[in-house]
This record gives structure tokens, C-alpha cells and sequence, in this order.
């Protein structure tokens, strides 16, 4: 696949691995008829986690007056940080804010892998502990060509770079890259825009919020408090930095169309769309219209969402895009994209078609019934039973803790959903996956 993310292409080996670091691991590499009550192997099967040696938990700072960054994070990664050949992995945690001041310290995590199916938490030692902003999201890669790969958190207040040192620490170089961003920037990118050998860097800049103009949602009568909507939130411009190839970066995206933009965004992809040799980027945004920004070389990009039509729905309204990703899903040579919304709304997965221009296929590959009652976040094209043909999960839940108390078939708490490629379309396979997907 010609794209770059956050995420390492594994080999079939890694990828047990790093399924069995997520808490799943494979059973099978053929499809079993496995279902709930049938005692044969399933998919997938869940590592306890106390024979993995991962014993971090995400702090989301949940409080009763339901602050709108509560909602969203954890990010995490898989890479392999010390170079030895293994996926170690990465997680974020939130910190410290204007509406969270944690009691006890609340920090990531990074584990790296003993080799033997277990990990060891090497956080502290590491320096990437972090916890002075309310982190969301992470993107890992090598951009200063060391040979080493460097973590970028996102978050609710600013961004933090962290330099691999190569042996075995990191240093926090935010300052001197340029790339604080202080804000509230969710989803990240390393992609190489210009084609210079440097990775270059996007951010996802979600809604204009603080405590100090902060939205009442919910019954004034009642006095409850409902976390809000982010259409009630002004919408903000996302970022793009050029690599200077020094250890600096150059915000770059001032007076193009990725700044005229102005989203809501919480997911990102980087490909190429039309084959021009030029990677693009993919926004999914939250309550606004999704973006297509279309690379045509020299610093310049055109944002066709509307007539590549990835924008909307098929009505014409804008949608809560949150998970995407971007895959060559039916062997025609051409990235297509996939955006996942929240309940109701129906996720899409849009074919390519040529000449800048995508049509949703979600309903004829099943997608639209499996996920009308879900809402997605993360989700991952990936070839799960080394068939060559791409496979899909998404990871879902609701983001209203009380989305019970007002719909009777909507829950907060959703389980994942697998879909196998059979060589023609997508089937929703969640069933046979194991109890995970339960």
C-alpha cells in the first residue's frame, strides 16, 4: 500500500505478535465457523493481562461536569523503539489541564517486548512518561534518518516530540522541533509531502475549547449534564510542518487550502490518491464535512472532498468521522478509504474510481447494518489470514456515557467488529472471531 501512518507494516510473524500485545492473538489462518456456545477455535483469542506483564490503565479525568476531552483518547502505537527486531508498544494517557488536576500522577506507557510473549514497563526509564497535557493521540517514526524511531503525542494543550537517543531513552525536543501546536490536536501523520527523503508532519486539529467557554449540555430543569455535541464548538484549521532536515520543522500550511479549512478533525491518512507520485491526505472530521487534500506539488493543495464526493453522506449532511484508513481494498490498483461515524450514521467505505472521484460501497459490502447501532474510532485495513485479499477491524464505543438513559438500542459500551475479504467483498465475520468480539 502506498501510504505512510503511524502504525508498522508487519511481517506475518510481528503481526501475531503485535496482535497478541493488543490482547488478541490468532487461532487459526483459515476462517472456522466458530460462534458463541460452539467449542471450536476461534479467530482470535484474548491474552490475559496478566500473562503479558500490561498492566496500565487509561485515566479519562471522567467528572460531572462533562468536559467534551473526557470523551476521547487513549492513542497507541506499535514499534519497535530499541531496534532488536520486536514490536515494543506505546500508549498515552491523559494529564494535567485546565479542567484536570490529577491526585495521583497519571503518565503513558511504553512496554517493551521480553521476546517471550511478556513486556516490561520501560516508561520511566524511557523519559516518555509524560502527563504535564491531556494526551490523545500518537504517531511513531524516524524523522531525522538516525535509524531510530521517535514518538509524537497529541493533545489537549500541546503537542510533545520525543527524540529517540538510541540507547534505550528519549529526549523531549518540542521546543527546539517547533511542533508544540498548543491547542487541542488529536490524530497524527508522518508522510514524506515533497519527496525529499524527509518526514514531513500533519496534525489533526479538533475544536475551540477551554473550561473558560465551556457549553451547559444536557436539562437545565434537572440540573444533568450531558457531554456536548463538538457541533456546539467553533471549528479550527489542521497543521501541516515541513521537515527542515535539521531537528525543525516549518509550519507550512498557512494560506493553502489545509488551512482555509476549517474542521473538526479526528483521523487521518496520508496516500495517494490519483497514482501522481504525490502522497494525500485524508481527513475525517467530526459534525463538519470530511477533506481530501489533493497534493499538486510546490507546497500547493486543493481540498475536492465535495466533488470527489468523501465528504458528506449520500444526503448530503455532514457526519462525526472519527477512525479512517486507506487501502487498495479490491485489487484494482486504486487507494480507497474508509471513515467510521457514530451511531445511525452508517460508516463508509469509498471505492475509488479514477480521476479523483469515490463512490460508497459500504451497503453492498454489509458495512451499513453491522455498524448502524455502533460508533468507530480506531479501525485498521489489514490481511489477517494472509489470503492477499484486505481485511477490516474496527474498534468501537460510544462517546455519551448516558446515551442509554435516551435510546433504547444504542450502548456506550460496543464491541469490535471483523470483516473478512472473501476475493469479491467484505463480510462482517465477527461471529466466528472469538469472544473478544462478543
Amino acid at each position: 500500500m502506498n501510504r505512510v501512518s503511524s502504525a508498522i507494516a508487519p511481517s506475518r510473524r510481528h503481526f501475531l505478535r503485535l496482535l497478541a500485545a493488543a490482547g488478541l492473538s490468532t487461532a487459526s489462518a483459515h476462517l472456522p465457523a466458530w460462534r458463541p456456545g460452539w467449542q471450536g477455535a476461534p479467530l482470535f483469542e484474548e491474552i490475559p493481562a496478566a500473562a503479558s506483564g500490561i498492566a496500565w490503565v487509561h485515566e479519562n479525568a471522567m467528572s460531572p461536569d462533562r468536559y467534551l476531552p473526557e470523551t476521547m483518547g487513549p492513542g497507541v502505537a506499535f514499534c519497535d523503539f530499541d531496534n532488536d527486531g520486536w514490536t515494543d508498544i506505546f500508549m498515552v494517557n491523559s494529564g494535567r489541564s485546565d479542567f484536570y488536576q490529577p491526585k495521583a500522577p497519571v503518565r503513558n506507557a511504553l512496554y517493551r517486548n521480553n521476546r517471550d510473549g511478556t513486556f516490561t514497563d520501560d516508561t520511566e526509564k524511557a523519559g516518555v512518561a509524560g502527563g504535564a497535557e491531556f494526551g490523545m493521540g500518537c504517531a511513531i517514526a524516524d524523522f531525522d534518518n538516525d535509524g531510530y524511531q521517535d514518538i509524537l503525542v497529541t493533545a489537549y494543550g500541546r503537542c510533545t516530540l520525543y527524540h529517540n537517543n538510541g540507547n534505550g531513552t528519549f529526549s523531549d525536543v518540542t521546543a527546539r522541533a517547533g511542533v508544540a501546536s498548543p491547542g487541542w490536536t488529536t490524530s497524527a501523520v508522518w508522510f514524506d509531502y515533497d519527496n525529499d527523503g524527509r518526514l514531513d508532519l500533519f496534525l489533526c486539529s479538533f475544536v475551540q475549547f477551554a473550561v473558560a467557554n465551556n457549553v451547559f449540555c444536557g436539562d437545565n430543569k434537572l440540573g444533568k449534564r450531558f457531554y456536548c455535541i463538538p457541533r456546539v464548538f467553533k471549528p479550527t484549521p489542521s497543521l501541516l510542518y515541513h521537515n527542515n532536515g535539521d531537528g525543525t520543522f516549518t509550519e507550512v500550511s498557512g494560506g493553502t487550502d489545509i488551512h482555509k479549512a476549517l474542521g473538526k478533525g479526528l483521523g487521518v491518512v496520508a496516500t495517494d490518491i490519483n497514482a501522481d507520485g504525490l502522497m494525500d491526505l485524508f481527513v475525517a472530521n467530526d459534525t463538519v464535512q470530511n477533506f481530501l487534500f489533493m497534493n499538486r506539488g510546490k507546497g500547493k493543495w486543493d481540498e475536492i472532498a465535495l466533488q470527489a464526493e468523501v465528504g458528506f453522506s449520500v444526503n448530503g449532511t455532514p457526519r462525526s468521522g472519527m477512525g479512517v484508513d486507506a487501502a487498495d481494498f479490491d485489487g484494482d490498483g486504486r487507494q480507497d478509504l474508509f471513515v467510521a461515524n457514530v451511531d445511525q450514521e452508517m460508516f463508509s467505505l469509498y471505492r475509488n474510481e479514477g480521476k479523483e472521484f469515490f463512490t460508497d460501497v459500504a451497503a453492498p459490502n454489509g458495512i451499513s447494518q453491522a455498524t448502524r447501532l455502533l460508533s468507530g474510532w480506531g479501525l485498521k485495513f489489514f490481511d489477517y489470514d494472509n489470503d492477499g485479499h484486505v481485511d477490516l477491524i474496527l474498534a468501537n464505543g460510544h462517546p455519551d456515557d448516558m446515551v442509554e438513559k435516551y435510546s433504547q438500542q444504542v450502548r456506550y459500551k460496543e464491541p469490535l467488529v471483523l470483516f473478512h475479504h472473501d476475493g469479491t467483498k467484505l463480510s462482517n465475520v465477527s461471529a466466528q472471531a472469538g469472544p473478544a468480539f462478543q
